[in-house]
C-alpha cells in the first residue's frame, strides 16, 4: 500500500507508544513483537536492542524539534517573538506529537551516561542555549527585564517539558489556551514594556500562527504526519496523539 511506513519505522512507532505509556524500563520487546504478529528477532534485527530504539526515537525526536526551531527563527527576529513562538511550539508537540514527547521527556535521563546518547542530546542543550541567548539578547536590547536568563530558560523548559504529567490534550483547556496562558505568564514576567504582550499572548495573534504554519510545513516526517498515521493506526492511551 503506498505510503504505508516500513517495518523498521513500524516498530519503532511501537516502541514509542509503549515507553509514552508504560516507560522505558516497563517496555517489553516481546510484547511489541506480539503486538505486531512478529518475532522478537525480528526487533533484534532492526535495531540490536531496547536501549537502541530508545536512542533513535531521542535523535529523530530531537532533530525534528531542531529543524522546526530553525524554520521558526527565519520566519520571526525579535526576542520576544522567538521566545513566545518557542512556548507555542513546545506546548502543541503535546498534541501533535504526543506519543513522542511524553516518550522523550519521561525517559530524558535514561542511558545519560551512554556516550552516544550524550551526543544525542546535545541537541537538546543547543536549542536550550538558542532560547538563552534571545532571552540574554532581550536583556541587552532593553526589551527583556533584567533577570536570570539561565533561570528564565530554565523555567520555560522546566513548565513545557513536564506538562505530561498534567496536560490532557482531550481535557478542557486546549493547546493554545494553554500555550497563551504560558506565553502570558512568561512574557509577562521577561517584559520591560508590556504594551505588546496582549498580541504576543493571542494564539490566534502573528506569532501563534507562524508556529502553527511553520509545524504544518514540514516534511513527511513532521509531527503532523505521525499524528495521521497513529489516528488511522486507531492509537490509544495516554500516550497516543490526538488529532487537531
Amino acid at each position: 500500500m503506498a505510503g504505508r511506513p516500513g517495518r523498521k519505522e513500524e516498530l519503532l512507532a511501537t516502541f514509542i507508544a509503549h515507553v509514552a505509556r508504560r516507560g522505558y524500563d516497563q517496555t517489553n520487546l516481546g510484547d511489541i513483537a506480539a503486538e505486531l504478529g512478529m518475532s522478537k528477532g525480528t526487533i533484534v534485527h532492526h535495531f540490536g536492542t531496547k536501549a537502541q530504539m530508545l536512542r533513535d526515537l531521542e535523535k529523530k525526536y530531537v532533530t525534528r524539534r531542531r529543524a522546526e526551531l530553525d524554520v521558526i527563527w527565519r520566519r520571526l527576529d525579535a526576542p520576544a517573538d522567538r521566545v513566545a513562538a518557542v512556548i507555542y511550539a513546545s506546548v502543541r508537540y503535546h498534541v501533535i506529537d504526543r506519543a513522542a514527547t511524553v516518550a522523550t521527556q519521561r525517559e530524558v535521563i535514561q542511558l545519560d551516561d551512554d556516550p552516544e546518547m550524550q551526543a544525542i542530546r546535545q541537541v537538546r542543550t543547543d536549542i536550550e542555549r538558542l532560547v538563552r541567548d534571545e532571552i540574554a539578547r532581550g536583556i541587552t536590547a532593553g526589551i527583556f527585564r533584567r533577570v536570570d536568563a539561565d533561570v528564565a530558560t530554565m523555567q520555560i523548559f522546566g513548565a513545557t517539558q513536564w506538562m505530561w504529567t498534567s496536560f490532557d490534550p482531550a481535557g478542557w483547556q486546549s493547546a493554545e489556551s494553554v500555550g497563551a496562558a504560558m506565553v502570558d505568564v512568561t512574557l509577562g514576567g521577561l517584559l520591560a514594556d508590556r504594551c505588546g504582550l496582549a498580541e504576543l499572548a493571542d494564539p490566534a495573534g502573528r506569532v501563534g500562527r507562524v508556529v502553527r504554519e511553520c509545524l504544518a510545513a514540514a516534511g513527511p516526517d513532521s509531527p503532523a504526519a505521525h499524528t495521521r498515521d497513529a489516528v488511522r493506526r486507531g492509537g490509544e492511551g495516554p500516550g497516543a496523539p490526538t488529532p487537531v
